[in-house]
């Protein structure tokens, strides 16, 4: 069981890297193809901090472990709110001055409100998928229009932020295709080493590929929101690590749950849509009063509040399984 552990942490950081070096790498090539730099910002930037979650999910339903996806997408969520925002309120207070993020949240709490109309019969199926995919390019297309206008009135901090973060062209197209390469050759042999030993983990201490998706994988996953938001908090970039969060959920349900609905589409566990969805939707619910209500900031109390709720929610779903299962 250690090694099965050990290789479990490894593949997790592994993908986590090789996704950072593929957005990295992508950044250069599609600025030195004369690419806009926001357009840049708002998609393989903004897309990429999710992609441990697509790549994970889209192989994870090529095997027909549905729940391992859907888990990975739900708590993918759950974990960039409750775990990641909490820690980063707690080092340092985040307030929202963006109007593209008080734009944003809407649209994340209608996003996940449609999930759960796809959810509520514990099945997925392949017009779910396109349905869902379709979602994530309106968004896309949406919020380029709108972080378009902010930029063209250089009125909005958020896009600001962005564009001062993209990787600089210094580095050259040969060193990212190098890394490209390097990318390409990591997230297959990582995604495979997450998925055999997480069934091997679930199946040791008797837990479901979903509540391992939940957990597990989702916190694994979410290491690159993890780096960003972290790092915008320190710098004093709050804008930056609470977008982040708006666009890695957004994804997270049109993408990371749209994918497997079209790849494999059929029954998903009951408690995804009866008890997990519904923690979803509370702490969307909940992270967007925190950022439109009158003070709009997310202070050190309300951190440590979303902290304790990670670990009581995490706790409640290894160790009282009969009490979650009621």
């Amino acid at each position: 069981m250690f090694v099965a552990s050990a290789l479990l942490i490894i593949g997790l950081l592994l993908l986590a890297y090789g996704a950072d070096r593929l957005v990295f790498s992508a950044s250069i090539l599609c600025r030195s193809f004369g690419i806009p730099p926001l357009i840049i910002g708002m998609t393989v930037v903004s897309i990429g901090t999710s992609l441990p979650e697509m790549i994970l999910s889209f192989s994870a339903a090529q095997h027909g472990q549905m729940d391992l996806a859907v888990g990975t997408a739900l708590g993918s969520n759950i974990t960039n709110i409750l775990l990641i925002l909490g820690a980063a309120a707690l080092m340092h207070p985040l307030s929202v001055h963006s109007n593209l993020i008080r734009r944003e949240l809407p649209l994340m709490l209608l996003v996940t409100l449609l999930s759960g109309f796809m959810l509520f019969d514990n099945q997925l199926s392949r017009l779910d998928g396109i349905g869902l995919i379709a979602i994530a390019a309106i968004y896309l297309m949406v919020v380029i229009r709108i972080a378009r206008k902010a930029e063209r009135d250089n009125n909005d901090t958020l896009t600001r932020e962005q564009l001062a973060e993209l990787p600089r062209e210094e580095s050259g197209n040969t060193v990212a295709f190098l890394w490209l390469a390097v990318a390409l050759i990591i997230l297959p042999m990582s995604t495979r080493m997450v998925i055999d030993n997480a069934t091997a983990f679930a199946d040791y201490f008797g837990v479901s590929e979903l509540v391992m998706g939940l957990t597990l994988i989702a916190v694994g996953t979410s290491l690159p929101e993890l780096a960003t938001v972290i790092a915008g908090a320190l710098k004093g970039e709050d804008d930056i690590a609470i977008g982040n969060l708006i666009g890695a959920n957004i994804y997270n349900i049109a993408i990371v749950l749209g994918l497997p609905a079209l790849i494999h589409p059929g029954s998903v566990d009951y408690h995804a849509f009866a008890r997990d969805y519904w923690v979803m939707l509370g702490v969307s619910v909940l992270f967007a009063l925190l950022c439109l209500l009158r003070r709009r900031r997310v202070g050190r109390t309300a951190g440590l509040f979303l902290l304790c709720g990670f670990f009581v929610w995490v706790t409640l779903l290894w160790m009282q399984p009969a009490f979650m299962d009621g």
